[in-house]
């Protein structure tokens, strides 16, 4: 089992999987792609990965097999496992614990070689539905403190296997940049009775860092955007978890990620990146407790795509400054040169006039 060994300066938590041998070449591997013969993601492979917890299929299609559309399965590598106690307990002045929670691998599409900004619209719905479906069963489990959704593309954004992925992560702790952008938010409510967030996105729509919209969801460029071409895709209506999120909105959330991962695409020629949702935590009345403001009302959940196009050096690391030679407002205006609307009579992306 892996253990979390908490930084008492720092306070952040370090998972060290003990089952997971370091592989040095890793260091230096390109993009080479895996072959779907050796794949255990790929249709006709199924029992290669660990039994399925949910799946798109239809009806009549048997568990673990071949013809489905999304398929949810457990990490075979988890880095958390769903099994034992937590076992907190101290080593003089240093906390550690057994590493509980859940890893999930949602595999996104039996298409081996699929890329996200290709994906039918109806396709990133089912796989976004598939998540949120996911995220609200691991929320029962009142051990998790919180629930994290991500998706890594190319082996520079920390991809291992080129199979179209995301990955749901169910931790026993609050993770620290969450944490911190949670208590900004917080002092932020305390100050001005208003979602800090919300305010964001009633100053930058339609202002020049903001890159699209629909009716439920808007993109934008942020103020001080950490890597070129950051873009964070915001619900319109606060809500502070991910979950919430209702069908037609998970349409209106497929729409738009279908357009900013086109843009992204045209921009940067397919470039790494990771997709992080960023919500609230799984059981907020365990981890916050203020008469004055609730987590609910101050904080505002959002997903992070973040290009990974430049190389983050020692400054970067020893500083926490960030170095970004593309202002958002001009990257803004990229993502809106490339922006792409689809043609109802032809059922093909096009590009805005």
């Amino acid at each position: 089992m892996s253990i979390l060994r908490r930084d008492p300066v720092s306070l952040g938590w370090v998972i060290f999987p003990t089952d997971r041998p370091f592989r040095k070449e890793h260091a230096h591997e390109d993009d080479e792609r895996d072959s779907p013969e050796q794949c255990p993601f790929c249709p006709g492979h199924e029992a290669e990965t660990l039994p399925e917890i949910s799946a798109y299929r239809p009806p009549g299609s048997g568990k673990d097999s071949a013809g489905w559309r999304v398929r949810t399965v457990p990490n075979k590598y988890a880095l958390l496992r769903i099994e034992g106690k937590f076992d907190r307990r101290g080593e003089g002045l240093y906390d550690m614990m057994n590493a509980v929670g859940a890893h999930e691998v949602l595999i996104e599409t039996p298409d081996h070689d699929a890329r996200f900004h290709e994906y039918p619209v109806t396709t990133i719905e089912e796989i976004m539905r598939m998540a949120r479906d996911r995220v609200k069963d691991l929320t029962l489990d009142t051990r998790f403190r919180y629930i994290q959704v991500f998706r890594n593309h190319r082996r520079r954004a920390g991809e291992t296997m080129t199979h179209p992925t995301s990955q749901i992560i169910a931790l026993p702790v609050v993770p620290r940049w969450v944490r911190e952008e949670i208590n900004q938010a917080r002092d932020h409510y305390l100050q001005k009775e208003r979602c800090i967030f919300c305010d964001i996105i009633n100053q930058d729509t339609r202002g020049p860092r903001m890159i699209c919209e629909n009716e439920a969801f808007v993109a934008l460029a942020p103020y001080a955007s950490r890597f070129p071409y950051e873009c964070w895709i915001y619900p319109k209506d606060h809500a502070h978890l991910f979950q919430s999120i209702n069908d037609s909105g998970l349409t209106a959330l497929a729409d738009i990620m279908k357009t900013v991962f086109s843009a992204l695409h045209a921009v940067l020629d397919d470039p790494a990146y990771n997709m992080i949702i960023h919500q609230a935590p799984a059981q907020p009345e365990k981890f916050y407790h203020d008469v004055r403001a609730r987590v609910n009302d101050f904080y505002h959940w959002h997903i992070e795509v973040l290009p990974r196009v430049v190389r983050v050096s020692g400054f970067e690391y020893g500083t926490g400054f960030y170095v970004n030679p593309v202002l958002p407002e001009t990257a803004a205006a990229d993502y809106r040169g490339k922006i792409q609307i689809l043609d109802e009579s032809t059922g093909r992306l096009k590009a805005i006039d």
